[in-house]
This record gives C-alpha cells, sequence and structure tokens, in this order.
C-alpha cells in the first residue's frame, strides 16, 4: 500500500484526464493506439517507452484498474483478464515448463482442479494435493521439480481458512512461487503479499464488481512474474474488455463500504444458523466455532460475505430447502448485492463422486450462502422459511 489510506486510493487513483478535464474516468473503446511518427511508433513496439499499442496489450481504463488493485495489494505490477480462470490459467502457462510440478491446497475451486487434472497435464505438468487441514504433510509432496505452490483462502465452497504465513515461509524455505486466489476475500479484508505470497489472483466477477454485472480477473504481484505473465497474455488474448475495466475500476471505488456490509450481514446469518435446529453445523471464519477462527483474525479484517452450513437431511434436504427459498436467488455465482444460495452436491459439484466432494468438505447437506446486501432480517427470515418448509 502506498501513503494514501484504502479507501482513497480506490477513489483517487485514475487515469490522466484528456483536454476536457472530466472528474471521472472516462471510457477508451478503441481497439488501436495512434504514433506520432515513425520513430514513436518503433520506439513503442521496441517498448522503450511507455504507450498503449493496442488494446488486447494495454489499454487506459485496463491500466487504471490494475493500478488500484496493485496499491490495495501491495503489489509491484498486475495484468487484468477477461474472466477469473483466464487469470488463473494464464498464470500457470506463463510461469509453467514441461516437467515442472504444483503443490496445491485440495480445496480449490472446481474449474482450477480441472486445469490442474484434466489440462495441465497435457503438458506434463502434474499436481499434487494437501487436505485443507493437513498442512504439516505440504512438505513432504515438495519434489526436486516442484515451482509452485497454490491455495485459496478462504476456499470455495466450504469457507477454510489456511494460514498466509506458514505458507509463505514453507514457499520461502523451498524457493517456490506462493499463489494465493484472493477472491473471497478482497484486497480489502486480506493482502496475501504481505505474509510472503509472490502472486495474487482475483475473480474481479465476484466481489470485486459486486453487482453481477460483468466477467473479469487480475493477477498480480513481483514485476518480474508479471511480465512473463504480460508476454504470454500479450501474444495469446485472454485481455480484459475496456468497457469490463471501466466498469470494475469504478466498482473498486465502493468495495469497502459494500463489503464492511457483507461482511455485518454475513456474521448474522452465520450467528443466526448455528442456533437453528435444522442446521448439523455452520462454517464462517470470523465465528468463534471456525476451527481456524483464530488464524483468520490474523490474517482477515473481517470474516467475509460466504457462510457455508450442513442441512440436517443430506441432498434431498438441500433440494427441499432450494425450492422453498423466495426472495434469495438460486444462482452460481457470488459476491453480489443479492443474497445467492447454492446446494453444490445437487449442482455445482453434482458430476464429482460422493468421494471426492468428501475429499474437499462438499458434504451431501453443504449450503454455500453468498450473504448480499438486503436488509439482513429479510434474508434471515427466507433461509428460516426454507429451513422450516
Amino acid at each position: 500500500m502506498s501513503n494514501k489510506n484504502f479507501e482513497t486510493e480506490a477513489i483517487r487513483t485514475q487515469v490522466e484526464r484528456t483536454d476536457f478535464l472530466e472528474h471521472s474516468a472516462p471510457l477508451y473503446l478503441t481497439s488501436s493506439f495512434l504514433f506520432e511518427d515513425a520513430e514513436d511508433m518503433r520506439a513503442s513496439f521496441a517498448e522503450e517507452k511507455e504507450k498503449n499499442i493496442y488494446s488486447r496489450f494495454t489499454n487506459p481504463n485496463t491500466s487504471e484498474f490494475v493500478d488500484k488493485i496493485c496499491k490495495m495489494e501491495g503489489a509491484e505490477a498486475g495484468y487484468s483478464f477477461a474472466t477469473g480462470m483466464a487469470a488463473v490459467f494464464s498464470t500457470f502457462a506463463a510461469l509453467l515448463n514441461s516437467g515442472d510440478h504444483i503443490v496445491s491446497c485440495r480445496s480449490v475451486f472446481g474449474s482450477t482442479h480441472a486445469l490442474f487434472t484434466k489440462f495441465l497435464p497435457k503438458w506434463n505438468i502434474e499436481t499434487s494435493y494437501f487436505k485443507v487441514d493437513e498442512t504439516d504433510k505440504l512438505e513432504s509432496l515438495i519434489q526436486p521439480n516442484t515451482k509452485v505452490l497454490y491455495a485459496e483462502t478462504p476456499t470455495n465452497p466450504g469457507v477454510d481458512i489456511l494460514d498466509l504465513e506458514l505458507l509463505g515461509k514453507i514457499a520461502k524455505k523451498h524457493n517456490l512461487i506462493l499463489i494465493i486466489d484472493n477472491c473471497f476475500a478482497t484486497p480489502y479484508l486480506q493482502q496475501p503479499i504481505g505474509f510472503g505470497a509472490d502472486l495474487v489472483i482475483h475473480s474481479a466477477t465476484k466481489l470485486i464488481d459486486g453487482q453481477g454485472r460483468v466477467l473479469g480477473g487480475v493477477t498480480v504481484g513481483r514485476a518480474d512474474l508479471i511480465r512473463e505473465i504480460y508476454l504470454f497474455a500479450r501474444n495469446t488474448g485472454p485481455a480484459l474488455s475496456p468497457f469490463n475495466a471501466w466498469v470494475l475500476s469504478k466498482s473498486l471505488e465502493t468495495l469497502a463500504v459494500r463489503v464492511d456490509r457483507h461482511c455485518e450481514n454475513a456474521l448474522k446469518v452465520a450467528e443466526f444458523l448455528e442456533k437453528h435446529d435444522k442446521v448439523e453445523w455452520v462454517k464462517y471464519p470470523f465465528l468463534k466455532s471456525h476451527p481456524k477462527h483464530e488464524i483468520a483474525k490474523k490474517q482477515m479484517k473481517a470474516g467475509g460475505s460466504i457462510v457455508a452450513f450442513e442441512i440436517k437431511g443430506g441432498i434431498a434436504a438441500g433440494r427441499k430447502f432450494l425450492d422453498a427459498i423466495k426472495m434469495c436467488s438460486l444462482s452460481a455465482n457470488l459476491g453480489d448485492t443479492r443474497t445467492i444460495v447454492t446446494h453444490p452436491a445437487s449442482t455445482t459439484h453434482s458430476k464429482l463422486s460422493e468421494e471426492d466432494r468428501n475429499e474437499v468438505g462438499i458434504s451431501a447437506g453443504l449450503v454455500r450462502v453468498s450473504v448480499g446486501l438486503e436488509t439482513v432480517a429479510d434474508v434471515l427470515n427466507d433461509l428460516d422459511q426454507a429451513l422450516n418448509s
């Protein structure tokens, strides 16, 4: 972070104003940019000067968005992408070679798991997993060809917590690139670079946008690593559109105030569910009952917007619960102004075997709630009537 406070950076970081002296950043909907003369064009392509050439490379709107995220995360540089998974794939594809090895927490987003198990092995890149509660076994998985240590915290959808300080120490000890998916926490609640992360990835589609409007992703961190990612993305084309970057940059201006309300509502939802007789257990980082509550408090400002709980009655009860929801949304997204409920075992993770689901903590009755910004009493009433149905 710079010497300005978080909210000030989010609001006051802006591209250079045009001659019109606009107060809000303009939208640069252009595919390419002009050069003054042949020498200007040569020097720009030779990267002897910083200049926008083509919006697949850079654009004032994407640059503003990335600059804000870098300041929020305490990162040296960054690059933005069309989606969060474009950011994940491009980061690994840029930094890894055939024969390299990844050590990752098993509790990762489903598409990231597919990348590790179905696609990267095509290029002779293998992944070894450790369970979220077995970090003591992590170092035994490290091989001479291990290059990356990867984790997301809090995890999706189980809202488990990994100790960032511990991961940072292990990565440094073994000279590994530590990459953290910080999507659930956002840079407002957690800055993994301060704990030793080399790179931080966000699906900006989620809380950074916060209103379910656009797709986007971003990777920020060490400048030398971002340089490799930039060169890969410049040639392969997963760039964020200027319009989406403009929307996301404006969204960052309200990130702090939105996430404060998300966290306030989510804690109330978690406390309510913990007392409900139709609920087996509840997992939320800032509940004292969370097994990693103290670690969460050490590395997070607040608990985030996601609550996971186990509904009594398994898959059948989970489906009945979804059918009984009246106000909250049934959607695969999260981090929206609107509260969203998902039953992973019958929807997003239904194609996994029961054994695979259990391995990542997705039990038959697990429900994930992305708590929105509505009046929390209305959210509680909807969840209560659905549980009692």
